[in-house]
């Protein structure tokens, strides 16, 4: 049976809250103002439902990355929101992801990213506030260019202590005041 057709404006509208809140808010990414002011990030939503669908999305969407124009589309985040709902399941994708990025010749040139809604890191509890620096509102596979990670981390000296920062940013913040920060406003 298959899901509903997915509302891309909603999908789309929730990722863009949570950059703006969130990723930019917060600066959890000090490098996603940029290209988000400049309008150069594309969002794709999926409608895939099984991972092999899926795989084929991040295929063309890693060449198309790969083919655009930089000044145009910097960056891109495919959200899928109808799969790899399951953390695990997700997390074990990114191999996947990652071949795929091999098996295009694109590893070195591009590189994949991940959020998801119940993303946790090693050694940590699901609950604990350092996993909500990758939580996004949908399983999300975030496509970034080697070229501009390397000219933002030059740009930015202490590149190398921005997930320190925002552990410690979320644990300042805490849960209250992360449930307060993503709240809908009517």
């Amino acid at each position: 049976m298959s899901t509903p057709a997915t509302d891309h404006a909603a999908v789309i509208g929730a990722t863009e809250a949570w950059m703006e809140k969130a990723v930019i808010g917060l600066n959890l990414c000090p490098f996603a103002k940029a290209v988000h002011v400049k309008q150069q990030i594309r969002y794709v939503v999926s409608e895939a439902e099984t991972p092999e669908e899926l795989l084929g999305l991040l295929m063309d969407e890693l060449q198309f990355l790969a083919d655009a124009d930089p000044d145009k589309v910097d960056t891109t985040l495919i959200i899928h929101p109808n799969v790899l709902a399951d953390f695990e399941d997700y997390n074990e994708f990114l191999d996947v992801a990652d071949a795929a990025l091999e098996d295009l010749q694109l590893d070195g040139e591009l590189q994949v990213a991940s959020f998801h809604p119940q993303y946790q890191f090693a050694d940590t509890h699901a609950n604990d506030i350092e996993n909500y620096t990758n939580r996004s509102p949908y399983p999300t596979l975030h496509l970034l260019r080697e070229d501009s990670v390397e000219r933002a981390v030059e740009a930015f000296p202490e590149a190398a202590d921005i997930f320190e920062k925002n552990i410690e940013t979320l644990r300042k913040l805490g849960h209250d005041g992360w449930d307060k920060l993503m709240q809908v406003k009517d």
